[in-house]
């Protein structure tokens, strides 16, 4: 069934594979006979897929018959989007990987490409994931498709030159962190900051004690929550120093208990498999109950930082890449901290031990401190307070949906 148009047999084309990876599906469902908006969505990562399903959510009850298309994963679908590819065929990190994997986006990109000819969006949205995201923004404009940018690229950070390519097609930016705003605003890009997404959805376990519990573990005892990533190249980078840290810390105190938090995209019964023989117990698709449950967690750079601030986690932040993409990458980036956590308040909230500082030893002192230290975690939970409350009020998807029915309505008054 393509959910969004209620037909039950949508055209599935296989692409033949490369040497590198497996086959490409690409969807391709038959047109709805009357639309109210059609709209594309492009959103190629996890992350990013969670906030374009929230934002059609918010939209539906106030566009009936609403038609999307795109680029998504299982919760876009489940919000009635009909796929033309899927979030799995490209979680890819690090410049290499990206080159390696490079035939497979191209036959993506084609795809919607041909789908975007065949159905004619009236309003493209495309949510992160700018390398990909940029390009399609480019062939949308010379078609006359207008595009709204939502969670848009980390230009403060890096390559800050891309903001002459947004001036050129963004019909708005919709932006998560608040200081994000003058920086597009000043490059003259029409800009709202609509707050974070995650501030509704993050939520602990209802019950600490039940949750803990249900893991085999004891709730009188401190938790160390370990979050390596939600991609299987980030995992692979980051398990190895954090499994060092893990035999470190168990033989200094053994009252401590481990949760390593397995994303869906992971594959669960690997990691158990590897871990057999570790005192660190894995729950799959329970990240929030993990960080909630931790007493200090050890968190991979990313969107899991911006959960563990909302949650008030005592965290310290790792990250490691392949030591080639770290040279390669690492003369463009702007900015002196890593962490969104830091990078959100202005300050060093939260340690960073990244790449060759990311080590067993370093990660298990980091942990200790915390974990001895009574008052250095208030101190930090005191700073993740402050994240949380820049990282506005609740109801950051309902304001991006508000930005795109203006859009909307403009477009047709055109």
């Amino acid at each position: 069934m393509c959910p969004s148009l209620g037909t039950a047999n949508p055209e599935v084309r296989t692409l033949p594979r490369d040497r590198f990876s497996a086959p490409v599906r690409l969807y391709c469902c038959p047109l709805p006979p009357a639309r109210a908006l059609r709209l594309l969505i492009s959103c190629g990562e996890p992350s990013g897929e969670l906030y374009g399903s929230e934002l059609v959510r918010h939209l539906r009850p106030e566009l009936p018959g609403l038609d999307v298309f795109g680029l998504g994963g299982d919760r876009l679908e489940a919000e009635g989007a009909a796929l033309v590819a899927h979030v799995r065929e490209l979680a890819v990190v690090g410049l290499l990987e990206v080159v390696r994997h490079l035939r497979r986006f191209r036959q993506v990109f084609r795809g919607v490409l041909r789908e975007v000819d065949r159905r004619r969006p009236d309003l493209a949205v495309l949510v992160d994931y700018p390398d990909f995201n940029f390009r399609l923004a480019a062939a949308l404009h010379r078609r006359g498709i207008p595009v709204v940018y939502y969670v848009s690229p980390q230009v403060w950070a890096w390559r800050p030159g891309r903001l002459r390519a947004m001036r050129t097609w963004v019909r708005h930016a919709m932006v998560i962190f608040p200081f994000e705003e003058a920086v597009y605003r000043d490059a003259g890009i029409p800009v709202t900051f609509v707050g974070h997404p995650l501030v509704d959805l993050v939520q602990p376990a209802a019950d600490r004690r039940s949750f803990l519990e249900g893991a085999g573990l004891d709730p009188a005892r401190p938790v160390v929550g370990l979050l390596p990533g939600s991609r299987p190249q980030e995992v692979a980078h980051n398990l190895p120093p954090l499994e060092g840290a893990v035999a470190i810390l168990a033989r200094r105190r053994p009252d401590l208990q481990f949760l390593l938090a397995v994303a869906p995209s992971l594959d669960g019964g690997g990691l158990e498999r590897r871990l057999r023989s570790s005192p660190v117990r894995l729950v799959p698709n329970a990240a929030h109950a993990v960080l909630g449950a931790s007493t200090v967690a050890v968190v991979a750079s990313g969107t899991a930082t911006v959960e563990a601030a909302l949650l008030g986690t005592p965290m310290v932040v790792v990250y490691r890449l392949s030591p080639l993409t770290y040279a390669l990458g690492r003369p463009f980036v702007k900015v002196s901290r890593f962490a969104m956590v830091n990078l959100i308040a202005g300050r060093s909230v939260v340690p960073e031990i990244i790449q060759g500082d990311f080590t067993p030893a370093r990660v298990a002192a980091e942990t200790t401190r915390l974990l001895d230290d009574d008052g250095s975690r208030d101190e930090m939970r005191a700073g993740l307070a402050d994240v949380r409350r820049l990282l506005g009020a609740p109801g950051a998807s309902r304001r991006a949906a508000r930005i795109i029915l203006d859009v909307w309505a403009d477009l047709k008054k055109a």
